[in-house]
């Protein structure tokens, strides 16, 4: 599992940083000479936008780049979230390259806006990101 913080920052952008710690982390897995395939996941923040509630939440929010700032003493290179509209975002998500490798995609939620704005927000993304870019969504 490799969540939305990397603790480098080589100015090498987040999804390839990814990346390459899964392909780095599988040729360990394969000379180590273990029998099966190991499974990677990563996660990341998607916030599809299709209601003016969405637009007054995360319509304004500026985060679709990485973000490099300092943690427990060392510079951190943050993932970006995926904010707007669900084709794009789907578009997006199809070009990272660590989603790409991942065998499965953890989402992060805005918990604090409820159970129900999530069930929405989840079901957007299964419904209208993941088969356009030939995922099998499980909610739940």
């Amino acid at each position: 599992m490799s969540s939305t913080l990397l603790t480098e920052d080589t100015g090498v952008p987040f999804d390839e940083l990814q990346a390459e710690q899964i392909h780095r982390f599988r040729d360990t897995w394969d000379a180590m000479g273990h029998g099966r395939e190991p499974r990677v996941s990563v996660s990341r923040s998607v916030l599809p936008i299709t209601e003016d509630l969405d637009r007054r939440l995360f319509g304004n929010l500026n985060e679709n780049t990485d973000q490099v700032g300092h943690l427990d003493g060392g510079i951190a290179r943050f993932g970006r979230s995926y904010v707007g509209e669900p084709d794009v975002i789907a578009v997006e998500l199809a070009r990272d390259q660590a989603v790409r490798l991942a065998d499965t995609l953890l989402l992060t939620v805005p918990n604090q806006l409820g159970v129900a704005y999530n069930q929405r927000l989840l079901q957007t993304i299964a419904e209208d990101v993941a088969p356009a870019i030939g995922w099998q969504a499980a909610v739940g």
